[in-house]
């Protein structure tokens, strides 16, 4: 019967997307609904779109296994990411009135600049992505229990994604979003009643979390190696999450100003509260089934959730279950796929047809959103990381190449093209460099390209300038 329920909402939300699309009449209705969204929807949006697998199987299995210090990164970067963003550029971008965060580039460093700064966002997104695809691939093989593999649900999902993303964009995106919040919410919070009755209380569990030591070691040990791993795991999402194109779509989808910068701080308090809702259902596990997390634990958590939901719930809570954890999929992976497709097209693509008419840059978008969605598929199919570390990792790339440009581009007078460029080169090149030479090194390789980045900027623009008088 759970396979017939998923099929059924699989099929509802997908139309929805498709009636949504019939309001896309041009590149800005397709990249940013219009700039017309209102605070619940871009709110939804912002919301659902971090909201992902990342936050309902890949957190709760690495707190399973690392306790509260595994997951510095997601919610607690992520998070304040949202925030950051509400508080200190949300106003700043909305007000230029531009298509994506390329643009911006573009605008105050150059075009060298920008399409630096654009491949590295489009290279980012493949990590992001692939953890939706790939745990779209394993909803579906649990529900139909084994019915489906894990790669056949990953084509099933990404195929039926992609359908309404490209036809839809951002509408399609922003409306399935609005809907599958408030199937995350109520389903998230049906669920977490059903497992409590089971458990004995929130308190029992937070106490035996507690005794078992998940909590004890969130702050790091007061050596240099320990601060340098804790600060680059939290700025790897808290920093590197700032400069992408997914955010900015969401400032630039709003209504006006005031929406842009309240979605974001709602979005981003939302997102670090319901967080904590499949992580105590995770740990639940732990005193209802402490069998099955001695089966998974070592060999893949990421099951541990599904299978308890499936093990020890009725009917009922199981397709709240799953149509939120699909819903939370859905729509991170919609919101993904656009983010990138439509960058590279305006940004990559047009720089160099620069003459193309809005319903061919239209056109350039849809392709690009088939030809990446391909792409991410056959990435995520092939790759062996888990879906917390995609996501992790996904961010590294943006946080040492596009991170220090844009927070100096947008408060630092001096911030020039030469800085932008330094910083762009500089950050990519320390740390791909600390990559392949020293990644266990005391100071973390992401942390390093941030501080070369930092360097650049400042050296590009203090560095003085000689003008020579015309003889």
């Amino acid at each position: 019967m759970l396979i017939w329920f998923v099929i059924i909402y699989w099929v509802v939300s997908v139309g929805i997307g498709l009636w949504a699309a019939l309001r896309v009449k041009n590149a800005a209705d397709f990249a940013a609904a219009g700039h017309s969204l209102p605070l619940p929807v871009v709110t939804a949006t912002v919301f659902a779109t971090w909201f992902g697998s990342e936050a309902v199987l890949g957190i709760p299995a690495t707190f399973l296994k690392e306790g509260l210090g595994g997951i510095v990164s997601d919610p607690f970067g992520s998070s304040l990411c949202l925030i950051l963003v509400g508080l200190f550029f949300a106003r700043h971008l909305y007000n230029r009135r531009m298509l994506t965060i390329g643009d911006f580039f573009r605008e105050k460093y150059g075009r060298t600049v920008e399409v630096l700064v654009t491949l590295c966002i489009v290279v980012s997104y493949l990590g992001w992505v692939a953890a939706q695809i790939k745990a779209l691939g394993l909803v579906f093989n649990v529900v139909s229990d084994g019915g489906i593999t894990q790669t056949a649900g990953m084509l099933i999902g990404a195929g039926s994604v992609l359908i309404y993303t490209l036809f839809g964009g951002m509408w399609s995106v922003a409306i399935t979003d609005f809907i599958q919040m408030i199937i995350i919410v109520i389903g998230m919070l049906y669920i977490g009643g059903e497992i409590t009755s089971q458990t004995g209380g929130i308190g029992v569990v937070i106490e035996h979390a507690s005794a078992a030591g998940q909590f004890s070691n969130f702050w790091p040990d007061m050596n240099l190696a320990s601060i340098l791993g804790f600060t680059a795991a939290l700025c790897t999402m808290m920093l590197g999450s700032i400069p992408q194109q997914d955010v900015f779509q969401r400032i630039t989808s709003s209504k006006n100003v005031n929406i842009a910068v309240q979605a974001a701080l709602l979005g981003g308090v939302l997102y670090f509260v319901f967080a904590f809702v499949p992580l105590y259902l995770a740990y639940s596990a732990v005193i209802i089934s402490p069998d099955l997390v001695n089966q998974y634990l070592n060999t893949d958590p990421q099951m541990i959730l599904p299978k308890l939901i499936l093990d020890h719930s009725p009917l009922i809570a199981q397709v709240m279950f799953f149509g939120a954890l699909l819903s939370a999929i859905k729509s991170c992976a919609s919101a993904t796929l656009l983010a990138p497709s439509v960058t590279f097209a305006e940004n990559i693509v047009r720089g160099f047809f620069k003459h193309l008419s809005d319903r061919d840059l239209l056109k350039v978008m849809r392709i690009t959103v088939f030809c990446f969605t391909t792409v991410v598929t056959f990435f995520a199919i092939n790759s062996e990381l888990s879906i917390f570390k995609m996501v992790e990792n996904a961010y590294k790339v943006t946080l040492v190449a596009a991170f220090i440009p844009l927070a100096f581009g947008v408060y630092w007078s001096k911030a020039n093209s030469l800085g932008g460029l330094l910083a762009v080169v500089g950050g990519l090149t320390v740390w791909i460099s600390c990559e392949v030479l020293s990644p266990n090194a005391i100071v973390p390789p992401q942390l390093a390209g941030l501080f070369a980045s930092i360097i650049g900027m400042l050296l590009g623009g203090l560095v003085p300038r000689t003008r020579l008088n015309p003889v």
